[in-house]
């Protein structure tokens, strides 16, 4: 759904009349305006679509700032200098992509299993 009137569109309370993806991008768009050097996501981008989930990790990434990053979408972590894996509330295994990709354990059946 575009916005109409661009930068002049209304939007009603609690955001109704927009999109779950224009909300999470509003709302990335909030938490980054100030630069900040730690930025914390929780399934920040669940609603948006590959290309822009793409566009704004590129975007966060070239700011510089640390990231940590709770997700479902093993696409959105795949890029992670590194990666915790819990099952069961607990910490099971941790590493980058290639390396955990290499162990083939829990990390490595999730990430198959979505291919």
């Amino acid at each position: 759904m575009a916005m109409p009137m661009k930068f002049n569109t209304i939007i009603s309370e609690m955001g109704s009349n927009i999109s779950g993806g224009q909300r999470q991008r509003i709302a990335l768009a909030r938490a980054l305006i100030n630069n900040p050097s730690i930025v914390i996501l929780d399934e920040a981008t669940s609603a948006l679509d590959t290309i822009n989930e793409e566009r704004i990790t590129k975007y966060i990434k070239s700011q510089g700032c640390t990231q940590i990053i709770v997700a479902h979408r093993l696409s959105t972590i795949k890029d992670a200098d590194i990666i915790f894996v819990m099952k069961g509330g607990k910490i099971v295994e941790s590493g980058n992509h290639k390396y955990l990709m290499e162990l083939g354990g829990e990390y490595y059946s999730l990430y198959t299993k979505r291919k």
